[in-house]
């Protein structure tokens, strides 16, 4: 049971709020070391962002990012739950959009705007996915009736993936799984369910592997994945980026070899899209082992921080969207990171905070702005109508037993 003290309050959590803003700077350097040119050495570091029309666009979208907080802080907390029906058809048709009408041969992800810029609908699809499930697994009844409840939470899954698989985005379709799962783990499901529901998943990618080696396709999924398990024989094509990735982390030994330096993998480009998906490899070179633990500390300290947010949190919708956004937090930071240095497969998944890119900076502070909107509107006492069926108090009481899990 959780006794009312200054961890269950309803506060603003200045400290997310900091870190965040932290690391958001931090990218902009990221992004100006990776795209800079070489020039005199009076040069100084402002100029070299100033100078870099990906690291100027990257501090637009820091600039904007308190706006986004501001915004989503003050939304009516009700609002989460009342129009999450609403925003989730709302991204589905969006994702459609982007199916139908891009032309562009392979992974169809990207939507062309009037200003220039490209959007990616699936990043602000996860989003929708978060307040859904949240509001979805908050209201069932997990302890009678757990298999209806998981059709109904598999139907919402099912239209939103079939689209995704269909443009050819498999990054994204792994982040809302994983979100899937961390959310029906932290919902107080049986863990048994769980347990087979992740062999059926494994079995389905084991299948899809063999239907698509044993049928000679030449996709490029199928050759991300022969490269992972044998990257020395696809060197120079599927594994040739990762490759890269790990010799630029790899010559950046353990204290680095500084920012804005000539000759750099990163200034010469020897590692493509080293301002995006693999930026890591640009600052892994730039500020070595030492500076890549840092940088991972201070993702495992938001992490333990919003774990630490939903476990004081009673309220079960409130807790679950806290939940769906670390787990959106911890997939990317994994998996990036992972790729970057060769344990995991390249799907394109940017790195939080870091990588540029206009919609999956939205993405994030949107759902920082979230969770400080449930922990500015958080109250030990439930509100109302939340227990009105001997089911819901059983599975209220399940939900808190499940607080053990964290």
């Amino acid at each position: 049971m959780i006794v009312e003290s200054k961890k269950t309050r309803a506060h603003t959590d200045w400290f997310l709020i900091v870190m965040v803003m932290l690391m958001s700077l931090i990218g902009i350097g990221a992004v100006a070391v990776a795209t800079f040119s070489a020039s005199s050495e009076a040069a100084t570091p402002l100029t070299h962002i100033v100078e870099s029309s990906f690291a100027m666009r990257q501090s637009l979208f820091v600039i904007i990012a308190p706006v986004i907080m501001t915004i989503m802080i003050n939304i009516p907390y009700y609002w989460f739950k009342r129009f999450a029906n609403g925003l989730y058809f709302a991204a589905n048709a969006l994702l459609l959009i982007v199916w139908v009408f891009n032309r562009a041969t392979g992974v169809k992800a990207w939507l062309d705007t009037l200003w220039g810029f490209t959007i990616q609908p699936s990043e602000f699809a996860k989003l929708a996915m978060i307040l859904i499930l949240a509001k979805t697994l908050s209201s069932l009844d997990l302890i009678t009736h757990p298999v209806q409840a998981l059709v109904r939470v598999g139907a919402i899954i099912a239209i939103p993936s079939m689209i995704i698989i269909g443009s050819g985005e498999m990054g994204s379709l792994l982040v809302i799984f994983f979100m899937f799962a961390i959310m029906l783990w932290f919902s107080g499901y049986d863990w048994k369910i769980l347990v087979g529901i992740g062999l059926l998943g494994v079995a389905a990618v084991v299948a899809l592997f063999a239907f698509l080696y044993f049928s000679g396709s030449d996709s490029y999924r199928l050759t991300r994945i022969l490269a992972f398990i044998d990257p020395a024989s696809y060197s120079s094509s599927g594994a040739y980026q990762q490759t890269q990735s790990k010799i630029a982390i790899g010559s950046g030994g353990l204290y680095g070899i500084g920012f804005f330096v000539d000759g750099a993998m990163s200034q010469l480009n020897y590692v493509p899209a080293d301002w995006t998906d693999f930026i890591f490899a640009t600052i892994g070179e730039a500020v070595g082992f030492r500076g890549c633990l840092v940088l991972i500390g201070m993702y495992l300290i938001i992490i333990i921080h919003m774990l630490r947010l939903a476990y004081y949190t009673r309220d079960r919708f409130g807790a679950l969207i806290i939940i769906g956004v670390l787990s959106m937090f911890l997939f990317h930071v994994f998996e990036n990171i992972g790729m970057c240095i060769g344990v995991m497969p390249i799907t394109g998944i940017p790195l939080p905070f870091m990588s540029y890119g206009g919609s999956n900076m939205v993405t994030n502070m949107a759902g920082i702005g979230m969770i400080l909107n449930v922990t500015k509107n958080r109250s030990l006492a439930p509100s109302k109508n939340t227990i009105n069926t001997p089911q819901k108090e059983a599975s209220l009481r399940h939900f808190q037993q499940m607080r053990s899990r964290y």
